[in-house]
């Protein structure tokens, strides 16, 4: 085929497409895709392997399987699966409290810890309490589930102190949000 017929083939089939649609309705499409894009996610194909979890001792993490539910002033307390830092239960606050003359930054970490007592996995929000100088006492670095940095808001390696008056950090609570599905 000739530069020539090649050219003339192209206009054709631009010309014959351009008759039998319009600008608006192309627009139309588009703006369908658009507003329908964020919905796919949702869609059941992306749960087709999520079955039930195995909660054996041999799926759990070493932390999982020596976890403990009665001092929340140990490292191995099962709400700190993915803490970092001093905890503030050791701090004059609790474990979901910063203490006094600190304040909990409105940014947080998350991990899934499982509750030994009941074997159910429960979504933890990490949050620093800052404006005091480090407390220092009792400092854990669970690593369980951690991300690269490139996934922040699993990773325990930030301070968190964004949004605070002070960037200075003091210790870390260990928040329960909720059962993890």
């Amino acid at each position: 085929m000739t530069r020539m017929n090649i050219d003339a083939l192209g206009e054709k089939l631009l010309r014959s497409f351009a008759g039998r649609s319009s600008r608006r309705s192309f627009l139309t499409k588009l703006g369908a895709t658009i507003v329908a894009a964020p919905a796919f996610p949702l869609l059941p194909v992306s749960r087709a392997n999520a079955g039930q979890k195995d909660r054996s001792p041999e799926a759990k993490t070493a932390f999982a399987r020596n976890a403990q539910t009665k001092d929340d002033t140990k490292c191995d307390y099962w709400r700190y699966c993915a803490i970092d830092g001093s905890l503030c239960s050791c701090c004059g606050g609790g474990v979901s409290s910063c203490p006094a003359g600190t304040e909990p930054s409105p940014v947080s970490w998350v991990g899934t810890c499982i509750n030994p007592d009941n074997g159910k996995s429960y979504l933890i929000a990490y949050r620093d309490c800052c404006g005091k100088a480090g407390c220092g006492q009792c400092g854990c670095d669970n690593t369980d589930r951690e991300t690269q940095l490139y996934m922040p808001q699993l990773n325990n390696n930030v301070i968190w102190c964004f949004g605070t008056s002070s960037m200075e950090y003091h210790c870390s609570t260990a928040v329960l949000v909720g059962e993890a599905q």
